[in-house]
């Protein structure tokens, strides 16, 4: 089966590397979905949940994370989501997350709400 090489970076850390069959982002021009083969692509990420399809000897499995901008690359089988912030979804602390979204709703901080709401939905999508 033919795999891509991914690495999810932030501005501070590497936050995943590996090979992975299917990865989705949003971009400025909407959902993607980057397969091996796909055509080179040159991208701005929207804040949303990146999932990644993994392949490899362990077997297959989902990396959901929350990205909020950056930028998307892909040539030779080698995609690169640079992030400026990054999440895996084992590192989102669900009530942390809902308390930040309600209190941005009560100080209509709009950057801010987004930013919850996007690492909330990044939980959703991974179960």
């Amino acid at each position: 089966m033919a795999e891509l090489h991914v690495e999810l970076v932030a501005a501070d850390r590497k936050v995943w590397s590996g090979e992975a069959s299917l990865v989705v982002a949003r971009t400025s021009s909407g959902d993607i979905g980057v397969m091996p083969g796909h055509q080179p692509l040159l991208g701005v990420l929207e804040s949303g949940p990146v999932t990644i399809r993994t392949s490899g000897e362990s077997g297959g499995g989902t990396v959901v994370a929350a990205v909020h901008g950056g930028f998307i690359s892909f040539a030779d089988d080698q995609l690169s989501l640079l992030a400026e912030i990054a999440e895996l979804t084992d590192e989102i602390d669900v009530e942390r997350a809902e308390r930040a979204l309600e209190e941005a709703k009560s100080k209509a901080d709009e950057g801010a709400e987004r930013r919850a709401d996007v690492r909330l939905r990044a939980v959703t999508a991974a179960r």
